[in-house]
């Protein structure tokens, strides 16, 4: 565990951030120094060079070191677990399991033993199962092998488990099941790739629907959440359900490029997916394309968002289009 920057001031308040590097983590850290929070944030490989903030600790340390963990967690009264692995790549399955179930398991049993006052859980709508055309997905569905063939899927509904063990075992926590996150992040790497894609003119667009949400409204959430005497609940979070084709279009705008107008039809999603896959194993790269990936995007799928809107009577989402607005301007900027 290497430890970076100098301690924040104060003892007592402090925060513990898993994932801060991420597009949410990194959004959560500045609205949380917004509010004049001392934090730890602990990352695996690269340091948040954006916060070079007195009231920010970044601490090296991967969720699988417990030893680094336990460590970490001393001084901590509240803990934001955004670490996590997000791939639907076969070939990823193990290390999938290995951080989003060990590694969640692992922030869970540091917090008890720290004695932490709260901890908020970042899982995903994939742990619900989101392959379901018949009815809106809510927050008392659950993966299944039927609703989801995701291994994405699967870590992120046992890590969840490993949360309602811990809650069991005496830790207040809340989880948060976001669906697709938009914000300007990294390109190359995160859900803001579907914004390069359309910059690039991509020229495919599928039939499928499913939920969005603004990065900003994420975090904002998980603080109200933190911040509430909420406990032992989990939470879609997201904001309104739209075709992939509707947020193509108005990310195609905000950046003045050409709408996609290529229809991907069922027989050509299979046929692409098979074919990254032979590529895939030729170049030993991770494919870009797979048989998960295709369904999903072909699925019509709805969220209901009622759920936190009643326990957060308060809050308002952006609309999707502002978001949409908005990285386009933040991301030709950069």
């Amino acid at each position: 565990m290497q430890n970076i920057n100098n301690s924040p001031s104060g003892a007592g308040g402090m925060i513990l951030v898993t994932g801060g590097a991420g597009l949410l983590g990194n959004e959560l850290i500045t609205q949380l120094l917004q509010q004049g929070k001392p934090i730890k944030a602990l990352y695996n490989k690269t340091p948040l060079a954006i916060f070079n903030n007195s009231l920010v600790q970044q601490i090296q340390c991967n969720i699988l070191d417990i030893v680094g963990l336990e460590e970490a967690m001393e001084g901590i009264e509240e803990v934001y677990h955004c670490a996590a692995i997000v791939s639907f790549s076969p070939k990823q399955k193990q290390q999938l399991f290995k951080i989003n179930i060990e590694g969640t398991a692992n922030v869970v049993n540091a917090a008890l033993s720290a004695g932490v006052k709260k901890m908020v859980y970042v899982s995903s709508v994939a742990a619900l199962g989101r392959i379901r055309e018949d009815k809106p997905i809510d927050e008392t569905m659950n993966w299944t092998p039927e609703t989801s063939n995701s291994a994405y899927g699967q870590s992120k509904y046992l890590g969840e488990m490993e949360v309602w063990r811990g809650i069991a075992e005496g830790l207040n926590a809340v989880m948060v099941n976001p669906t697709i996150i938009l914000g300007n992040g990294n390109w190359e790497d995160s859900s803001t790739k579907i914004f390069k894609n359309v910059y690039n003119e991509f020229p495919w667009y599928t039939t499928g629907s499913t939920g969005f949400v603004d990065v900003k409204d994420v975090a904002k959430i998980m603080i109200d959440l933190m911040q509430s005497n909420i406990t032992a609940q989990r939470f879609i979070v997201s904001a309104e359900n739209k075709t992939y084709q509707q947020v193509f279009n108005l990310i195609a705008k905000g950046f003045g490029k050409k709408q996609p107008a290529k229809k991907v039809t069922p027989f050509f999603a299979a046929l692409a997916w098979r074919v990254e896959a032979i590529k895939s194993w030729f170049t030993k790269n991770h494919p870009l394309l797979t048989k998960e990936t295709t369904k999903t995007a072909l699925a019509k799928v709805t969220f209901d968002n009622s759920k936190l809107l009643k326990h957060l009577p308060n809050f308002t989402y952006t609309k999707i289009e502002d978001t949409i607005q908005r990285v386009c301007k933040e991301l030709k900027t950069n």
